[in-house]
């Protein structure tokens, strides 16, 4: 239940890595906008010019999106894991919706809404219409429905994701996994790119349900 967040940094180059700095060197859960980058700044981490997150395919989409005058979800990675001594990790990051509204913050840098992690239930992190997982502490509620309720991690995840949340009319998926290695990855969208390693040696990529 360590946490560290950044949210509208606009120099930061790896801002997963800040998240990181802000969880070990930072009174603070959570840092935003010129605050976020000065701390960066002030540990050391490489900061880049805005122009750094300008790329041919996210130009277009962003135009293709303007022209139609309305908001795209897109672009979430996340990332959850659980090493030989037992500490589980959960780690998100994004550029949000395309064409977002300025000052917007979504789900991923929300401890509870994006992104969660407890040594005694489960890491997660989550994809989708943020607003919906704020409101509904979707991160969270999994690792909740798993201390109070006895719920296996996959149990809780698709509960959630197929009943709670889109019941309250949001769209997207979460990756979780808990202290045994168990995982789940269930979505509500036509498909979700995702994958595994296992100890074992086993892994798999998939984008679909079907596959």
């Amino acid at each position: 239940r360590e946490a560290g967040a950044v949210a509208g940094t606009r120099h930061a180059k790896n801002p997963i890595l800040l998240a990181r700095k802000i969880l070990e060197d930072s009174p603070h859960v959570i840092l935003s906008g010129d605050g976020a980058d000065e701390f960066a700044r002030e540990k050391g981490l490489e900061l880049v010019d805005q122009s750094y997150y300008d790329t041919p395919r996210r130009r277009k989409a962003l135009d293709r999106i303007l022209e139609q005058s309305k908001k795209d979800k897109y672009g979430t990675v996340g990332a959850v894991a659980l090493d030989k001594e037992g500490n589980l990790a959960a780690g998100t990051s994004t550029g949000g919706m395309t064409n977002k509204s300025y000052g917007r913050i979504g789900d991923s840098p929300i401890v509870g809404a994006g992104t969660y992690a407890d040594n005694r239930t489960c890491a997660v992190s989550c994809t989708g219409h943020g607003e919906y997982f704020i409101r509904a502490a979707v991160a969270y509620d999994v690792s909740a429905r798993m201390a109070y309720s006895g719920e296996s991690v996959e149990q809780a995840a698709e509960t959630i994701i197929q009943h709670t949340l889109k019941d309250f009319g949001g769209s997207g998926g979460l990756i979780a996994l808990d202290r045994e290695g168990n995982f789940a990855m269930p979505f509500n969208t036509s498909g979700m790119y995702r994958g595994f390693h296992l100890s074992d040696g086993r892994t798999g990529i998939k984008i679909f349900a079907d596959e």
